[in-house]
């Protein structure tokens, strides 16, 4: 069982439960089991982007839209995922390169006012036509697995996964004319800072990788199959809206 320092350290695991500490737990891995919330199972997906390696993920969170089976299935879940006994689904992502580094976000990439500044100035455009200039707190572009998150918080469209677009969406947008669009995979996003002295942060599945300078844009692009998902055979995405979002909703969870 590969396991990375930071994670061998927070749940007090070593040697003598069978971790083998590595920082590279996904060059040796065949499958992830992950154990945790949401945030936790887009880490794992990021993680092991790329690579040949499903993510079967228990939800110890409080909603767990990204998890295989509840933590009351932990028995009946460990037994599916060693016996393989689960579906396939790969995830898109979208990518950012920040600082010369590629970033990946499988939710979604965000551009944030920061906490004392003023209100950011943002332009955005895709395939090279620039569609509008914001006054905002922040942007999001987020893929559809990520359009039940910070999109949808933002009054943002649900896309079922599968669908081909990905949806562009305002933090507290100050005009009554910002409207959330969903845009083409094949047509990258291109986002402005229109201010003059303040900077906006960037961020990729909530965590801040960088900034956009004064006068400086960013391209976002959409990327198909970044990561893969272990499912329940015959789960689909209603049965997870349904099941995640209709049950909070009526229970109050």
């Amino acid at each position: 069982m590969h396991i990375a320092p930071a994670e061998a350290e927070k749940h007090r695991l070593g040697a003598d439960d069978g971790a083998v500490l590595s920082e590279d737990a996904a060059g040796a891995a065949d499958l992830a089991v992950v154990l945790g919330g949401d945030g936790t199972m887009l880490r794992a997906l990021r993680t092991f982007a790329g690579r040949p390696v499903p993510v079967f993920a228990f939800n110890f969170g409080a909603i767990g839209f990204l998890s295989t089976v509840d933590h009351g299935e932990l028995d009946g879940g460990l037994v599916r995922a060693l016996s393989g006994d689960f579906e396939v689904l790969g995830l898109p992502a979208l990518s950012v390169e920040v600082d010369g580094r590629r970033r990946l976000a499988v939710n979604d990439v965000s551009f944030h006012r920061r906490a004392d500044d003023r209100v950011a100035q943002l332009a955005y455009a895709v395939e090279q036509e620039r569609l509008g200039e914001v006054r905002c707190d922040g942007l999001v572009a987020s893929t559809p697995v990520g359009s039940t998150g910070y999109n949808l918080a933002n009054g943002g469209p649900v896309l079922a996964w599968g669908v081909e677009g990905y949806v562009v969406s305002f933090i507290a947008p100050h005009t009554l004319t910002a409207r959330a669009l969903v845009a083409a995979t094949d047509d990258p996003l291109l986002v402005t800072n229109l201010s003059l002295r303040d900077e906006v942060d960037v961020m990729t599945d909530g965590r801040c990788v960088g900034s956009l300078a004064p006068g400086a844009d960013l391209e976002v692009r959409f990327e198909h199959d970044q990561a893969l998902l272990a499912q329940i055979p015959g789960s689909s995405f209603y049965h997870r809206l349904r099941q995640k979002f209709g049950r909070l909703a009526y229970t109050g969870a």
